[in-house]
């Protein structure tokens, strides 16, 4: 919980406090590379650090991984402009690589079936906890002390849990001699930030830059898959991933990361703009998420014996587009409970189908694959989150350039305006409700979108297999 916490609270703090951190260091323009380089980092080393973690062991992986972590962490409090605060926190990114997935892993090794899903709520309280204390820990620190302090306060954190595992962990000698696939985990992790930086390129509109990058990945991906077949010990195992279980699963796993990085883009701006709510209220529309996903985790632990992985997996697949739906039901009019209650569902659906998947996974495997399996699951949920912020983003300018809403004039507007009607500066009524009629339009085919999305989880749910998952839950196979 700890290592986990390190995290967590990293990626809730950074945001709150990066408007006064670039005002001080400069370099506007790479704002969004200080969150990019960190998520581009930590999807590419997830899946490499999952399988070292079972060629060479939990602990020393975790131990290396916490190392990085802290040393990206101290340099980042350290940085004097906004390109080496970029370089920093992509350090921070490779520690957090290690440190997600093979966390999730010792405690697959070390809890039995019976156990694991509390200890799994555990972890997913962490988050949560991390979701409110984040932003007043960062208003806090900017206020009383130097921004560095941020990262700094990591440093203690990261000692304990690694003094915690050095001391308390015990495990068996890695049972087998692996050759580690080094060609294969660098292609790996060149086409993964070749995609995300297309991607990231897209969604700026800088279509040379994001074709360009889109060539490198289609020539990487081709020379990965080459060297994954001729490999004596891949470094991701195309027969781990054409398993239906885990392909089914991950598939829900990156539509379900397209759907939350949609939730936590756009409802905001949709409470404050069209529902001319405050930003206090916009935030705690949103806080309904994080809020819903522990709940849902925990019911998920003290419930999957009784009534079977499968079961919760396909109810928290239907909660998801349940919650999309109340928010593609939205109009100018309606009120901002609505949009609380559509988070909550949403938060609660995941909650049942992260932890059941997770636990679904690590059954159906080998231990000495159980790393790999996992680590796969949370690649599939970042990849998910990169890929649908572009896509959502790419629907939303769609519906702005096309002027969807009746009535709206022009359909676009720029920034500038924006930002004028969120500081309730508009020079006329005429424009503001021009612009928020577009906005509320281009708004609902987003949320629209967002509920197909969230449709196509439950079909992929029906995939599942049930043999084993209905009511007898502790069936699933068990290999270790």
């Amino acid at each position: 919980m700890a290592s986990m916490a390190m995290v967590a609270i990293e990626a809730t703090i950074v945001s709150t406090v990066m408007p006064q951190i670039a005002s001080q260091l400069g370099g506007l323009g790479l704002y969004s590379w200080v969150f990019a380089s960190f998520l581009l980092a930590q999807t590419a080393m997830t899946v490499v650090f999952g399988k070292l973690s079972d060629v060479y062991g939990r602990k020393p992986v975790m131990l290396v991984g916490i190392a990085i972590f802290l040393t990206g962490s101290v340099l980042a409090g350290f940085a004097w402009s906004m390109p080496v605060m970029i370089c920093f926190r992509l350090i921070q990114g490779v520690g957090a690589g290690a440190v997600q997935p093979v966390a999730l892993t010792i405690v697959g090794d070390l809890y039995p079936v019976r156990e694991r899903g509390k200890v799994q709520g555990y972890l997913a309280s962490v988050w949560a906890i991390s979701a409110v204390l984040g932003p007043m820990l960062g208003a806090l620190i900017v206020q009383k002390l130097s921004w560095g302090w941020i990262f700094w306060m990591n440093v203690p954190i990261g000692l304990a849990a690694a003094a915690g595992f050095w001391f308390f962990l015990r495990e068996a000698p890695a049972a087998r001699r692996a050759s580690i696939d080094l060609i294969g985990a660098f292609l790996f992790t060149l086409g993964i930030a070749a995609l995300m930086i297309s991607l990231t390129e897209f969604g700026l509109d800088h279509a040379g830059a994001a074709w360009g990058w889109a060539v490198v990945f289609g020539i990487t991906l081709a020379l990965f898959i080459a060297q994954e077949r001729r490999a004596p010990d891949p470094m991701v195992s195309f027969r781990l991933w054409g398993r239906r279980v885990i392909a089914t699963v991950n598939g829900a796993a990156i539509l379900s990361g397209m759907a939350l990085i949609g939730i936590t883009t756009f409802l905001p701006m949709y409470v404050q703009v069209v529902l001319r709510q405050s930003s206090v209220v916009a935030g705690l529309a949103l806080t309904m998420v994080m809020l819903g996903w522990p709940i849902g985790a925990t019911l998920a632990s003290r419930t999957f014996q009784r009534f079977g992985l499968w079961r919760l997996v396909f109810t928290g697949a239907v909660l998801v587009p349940i919650g999309a739906l109340a928010f593609a039901m939205m109009g100018a009019e309606s009120s901002a409970y609505i949009a609380g209650v559509g988070s909550f569902l949403v938060g609660l659906g995941m909650g049942l189908l992260s932890l059941s998947s997770l636990i679904l996974i690590q059954e159906s495997v080998e231990i000495t694959q159980r790393g790999s399996a996992t680590a796969s699951n949370l690649f599939s949920r970042n990849l998910g989150s990169a890929l649908g912020a572009t896509f959502f983003g790419a629907v939303f300018n769609y519906g702005l350039t096309r002027g969807t809403a009746i009535g709206a004039a022009g359909g676009a507007f720029t920034e500038d305006q924006l930002r004028q009607l969120l500081q309730g500066t508009v020079s006329s009524a005429s424009s503001e409700l021009a612009i928020r009629l577009s906005l509320a339009s281009s708004l609902h085919l987003t949320f629209v979108t967002m509920l197909v999305i969230s449709l196509a989880i439950v079909a992929l749910a029906f995939l599942l297999p049930r043999h084993g998952l209905d009511t007898q839950p502790l069936a699933v196979s068990r290999k270790s």
